[in-house]
């Protein structure tokens, strides 16, 4: 067929145009977000048994590779260590025959964050917060928690805590839990490592007193 002159500008002005808009509707199909897995609605869903009742996790607040899963141990450690990756934003409970147990965790503010080793000697169920004094210099809203916040859904250490000494010394760092989704993944805190409540309740059963914990620094990442 023969294309006439005024068929190709007509026709070629347009395709132009179409080159930098966009008319079409676009297809639900392809802009819907992928559905989450059942297995992950379970694990991440609501704990209506525990003392205050703990909602489901709005996964849609945190990145999917941030989802708790068991890989293989990248960490060179012996089994039932933590390990902490701060450039990666990953705590691994390092398991027999290879395996580990991965969790997204949100870290500390620069300037906030700790690295190192430690022990824990205690842990707790919903555990009362007290800040530090020099916390309380910075913000003297919390002067009210000097004597401690009770526990609660509205308290910075969540569902569980694990505590970390140094020796017998307390580094006032904690691994905690927090109902704000959005900070998995991120750089929020003040110093301690935030888990969903959900996984630190999962990590709370799995972890003795007595567990040797290693907080890696950003410029000595694990290399999966």
């Amino acid at each position: 067929m023969k294309i006439s002159r005024r068929t190709l500008l007509v026709g070629g002005g347009a395709a132009l145009l179409g080159g930098c808009t966009t008319t079409a509707t676009p297809d639900p199909q392809t802009t819907r977000e992928p559905p989450i897995p059942a297995y992950y609605k379970t694990i991440y869903g609501p704990l209506p048994n525990e003392r205050f009742p703990i909602p489901a996790v709005d996964l849609s607040q945190v990145d999917p590779k941030f989802w708790r899963r068991e890989v293989d141990d990248p960490t060179g450690e012996r089994p039932g260590t933590i390990v902490v990756d701060t450039a990666s934003n990953y705590l691994y409970w390092t398991m027999e025959n290879g395996r580990a147990m991965r969790y997204g965790v949100g870290l500390g503010r620069q300037g906030f964050g700790w690295n190192g080793e430690a022990r824990i000697p205690f842990k707790r169920e919903w555990p009362t917060w007290t800040p530090p004094a020099e916390m309380i210099e910075r913000d003297p809203e919390l002067e009210k928690y000097r004597g401690g916040m009770e526990p609660g859904l509205g308290n910075p250490l969540g569902a569980r805590a694990l505590y970390l000494f140094e020796g017998k010394v307390d580094t006032l760092y904690r691994l905690h839990g927090t109902q704000e989704a959005y900070s998995i993944g991120r750089a929020v805190s003040s110093g301690c490592v935030r888990l969903l409540n959900q996984d630190i309740i999962d990590l709370y059963n799995r972890v003795p007193n007595g567990t040797r914990v290693i907080v890696r620094p950003p410029n000595a990442p694990i290399v999966a």
